[in-house]
C-alpha cells in the first residue's frame, strides 16, 4: 500500500530523470502493485464486495465488451481503459478497510514533510530553461515538461509527469497542513509553519488557478469544521496572518516577486478569457463538464466509442497521436467511451459515493473528528470528476479517497 503511495509521488521522476527509456512501461507502474494488493486483500478476506464496487466493476466489464464488439474494436485499448476501474477502484475500499488511524496520520506527515522540498523543486523549475535537466519531459524529452503559463514562464511539473501533478499534490497537502493547525499530528510547530509557508508560496509558482481555488475551498472547510471553537479559530487566523505578512515581506525579494507577478498575469488573463474565476474554474470545469456531457450525450453512439479511446495512451495506440479523441473533460470522456446510458450511470455512481462520504464526514465533525471533512474538500471533486484517464490523477483520487474512508475510523460508509 505504501509502495503505491510513493509511486504516485515519484512516478514522474522515474519517467523523466531516472529511467526515461522505460517511460511508456512506467506509465502503468502502479498496475502490478494494484494487482498484488487486490490479491493479498482477497486472500485475507479484506476485499469487501459492496454495492459501489460491484457497480463500478460490472459497468466497466460491460463497456469492455461493447468497446471490442461495437466500438473501436482494439482489445489493447479496451484493456487499458478497463484497468482504471478493475485494478484501481477496488483499492479505495481496500485502503479504507486496511488502514488504521495511525496509517492516515503517517501518510499525512509524509505529505507535510515533502511539501518543503517540493516547493523548492518547482521554484527551481520555474526559473530554469525548459531544456534543462530538471525540466526534462517524459522519456527524457528535451523540449521540457512545463506547460504554458504567462510572461514567458512555464507551469512546473515538480516530481510528476505532468503539471497537473503539482496542483493535485499541493491540494492534498493543504488538507493535512490545515488539519495540523487543529491537531499537530506529533509535528513541531516550526515545521507546520514552514509547510504552511511552502503551501502558500506554491500558489504563484505553480501558476495554477485550480490550486488557488482548491486551497481556498479547503480553508473554507476548515473554518466550517471549527466554527464553534473560538480559540482554535483565532489561532488559525493568527498563523495565516503571520504567514501572509512574511510572504508580503518576501515579495519584495525578486525570487518571490517574479512568481507573484507571473501568477497575477495568468490569473487576470485567464479569467478575462473564460469569464471570471467563478464561471471559468467552477462553472466550466466543475459544473459545466456534467452539463456538457449530458447535453451532448445523444450525439454519441448508444454504447459509446469504446473504453480507453478517450485516454492519451488509447489515442496513441489507435492513431499514433496522443491528441484527445473524445473530450478533455472527465465526464465527457466517460460518456463518449461508454455511451449515454452506461456513461451517465457510471458518473452518477461516482457522485452518489462522493455524497455518501460527504454525509459521513460531516457527521464526524460532531464527534470531534474533523479530518474526514477537510479531506473531503479534495476528495469530492477528485473522485466525482477527476480525470481518471491520467494515471497520476487516478492514483491520487483512488489513494486519498481510501484515506478519507480510513479516517472515518471504521464507520459504515456504504449505507
Amino acid at each position: 500500500m505504501y509502495l503505491y503511495f510513493w509511486l504516485i509521488i515519484f512516478e514522474g521522476a522515474l519517467r523523466r530523470w531516472i529511467l526515461p527509456g522505460f517511460s511508456d512501461i512506467l506509465l502503468i507502474i502502479r498496475d502490478p502493485v494494484a494487482i498484488y494488493i487486490i490479491y493479498l486483500a482477497w486472500r485475507s478476506d479484506l476485499l469487501i464486495l459492496n454495492g459501489y464496487l460491484i457497480g463500478f466493476v460490472s459497468i466497466s466489464i460491460i463497456s469492455f465488451f461493447t468497446a471490442v464488439l461495437l466500438g473501436h474494436g482494439n482489445i489493447w485499448v479496451a484493456i487499458f481503459g478497463l484497468r482504471i476501474t478493475l485494478l484501481h477502484i477496488p483499492l479505495v475500499f481496500i485502503i479504507g478497510e486496511v488502514f488504521e488511524w495511525t496509517d492516515v496520520l503517517k501518510i499525512g506527515r509524509w505529505i507535510i514533510y515533502l511539501t518543503i522540498p517540493m516547493v523548492i523543486v518547482i521554484i527551481i523549475q520555474f526559473y530554469s530553461p525548459q531544456q534543462s535537466f530538471i525540466n526534462r519531459g517524459v522519456g527524457g524529452n528535451i523540449e521540457g515538461a512545463g506547460f504554458g503559463g504567462a510572461l514567458g514562464y512555464f507551469r512546473p511539473p515538480g516530481t510528476f509527469s505532468f503539471i497537473s501533478g503539482v496542483s493535485t499534490y499541493f491540494s492534498i497537502a493543504a488538507c493535512f497542513i490545515f488539519y495540523a493547525l487543529y491537531d499537530n499530528m506529533k509535528l513541531p510547530k516550526w515545521l507546520i509553519f514552514l509547510a504552511l509557508s511552502a503551501l502558500l508560496i506554491s500558489i504563484p509558482f505553480s501558476i495554477s488557478r485550480t490550486l488557488f481555488f482548491s486551497i481556498s475551498i479547503t480553508f473554507l472547510f476548515l473554518i466550517i469544521s471549527i466554527f464553534n471553537n473560538r480559540r482554535l479559530f483565532s489561532d488559525i487566523i493568527k498563523y495565516s496572518i503571520i504567514v501572509i505578512l512574511v510572504i508580503l515581506l518576501l515579495s519584495s525579494v525578486s525570487l518571490l516577486s517574479t512568481g507573484i507577478e507571473v501568477f497575477s498575469e495568468r490569473f487576470t488573463s485567464a479569467n478575462e478569457s473564460e469569464g471570471g474565476l467563478v464561471k471559468g474554474v467552477i462553472g466550466n470545469r466543475f459544473l459545466g463538464g456534467l452539463v456538457e456531457a449530458i447535453s451532448t450525450a445523444d450525439e454519441k453512439p448508444f454504447f459509446g466509442l469504446g473504453l480507453g479511446m478517450g485516454t492519451n495512451a488509447g489515442a496513441k495506440l489507435l492513431t499514433g497521436s496522443s491528441d484527445f479523441l473524445i473530450s478533455e473533460g472527465e465526464w465527457g470522456r466517460v460518456v463518449g467511451e461508454m455511451g449515454p446510458l452506461i456513461g451517465i450511470l457510471f458518473i452518477f455512481l461516482r457522485l452518489i459515493l462522493s455524497m455518501n462520504l460527504s454525509n459521513q464526514a460531516f457527521k464526524n465533525i460532531k464527534e470531534g473528528n474533523i479530518l474526514p471533512w477537510i479531506l473531503l474538500s479534495f476528495v469530492f471533486v477528485s473522485f466525482s470528476q477527476g480525470q481518471w484517464a491520467q494515471p497520476n490523477t487516478l492514483g491520487f483520487s483512488v489513494f486519498f479517497t481510501g484515506i478519507l474512508i480510513a479516517s472515518l475510523k471504521g464507520k459504515d460508509i456504504y449505507g
